[in-house]
């Protein structure tokens, strides 16, 4: 959540703290807070660059797993399509030898001559 503070409200603050403090220890507790600030920014960034080292052995696992499925997949794909590819071409084979048989079967079959009987004669 951001504060916002307009110039009124910051020298209310800054006069109350001069009446606190004094003016002889506020560049003392400017300065304790600096300190502070620094010391904060630092935990922070240690903190940080702490979980991105230990994230970064599991990113590498990660990223093993992933290229170790994708090249079993691509694999796998390849496989299905050489199936595929063997059972279209014996598909087509036997379409073929099937159409072939039925062919040569109507050729060789003799022409029968239907007989039309008429009610007249």
């Amino acid at each position: 959540m951001i504060i916002f503070i307009s110039g009124g409200e910051i020298i209310v603050v800054m006069l109350v703290a001069l009446l606190l403090f004094g003016s002889k220890s506020i560049p003392d507790v400017a300065r304790t807070l600096g300190k502070g600030m620094r010391e904060f920014k630092k935990a922070t960034s240690e903190i940080r660059q702490e979980l991105e080292n230990s994230t970064g052995d599991l990113r590498k696992d990660i990223d093993e797993v992933r290229n170790t499925v994708q090249n079993e997949t691509r694999k796998i794909t390849r496989d299905i399509e050489d199936v595929s590819e063997k059972v279209r071409k014996k598909t087509t084979a036997m379409t073929s030898e099937v159409d072939k048989e039925l062919h040569s079967a109507t050729a060789t079959e003799p022409a029968t001559e239907q007989k039309v009987t008429t009610p007249e004669g």
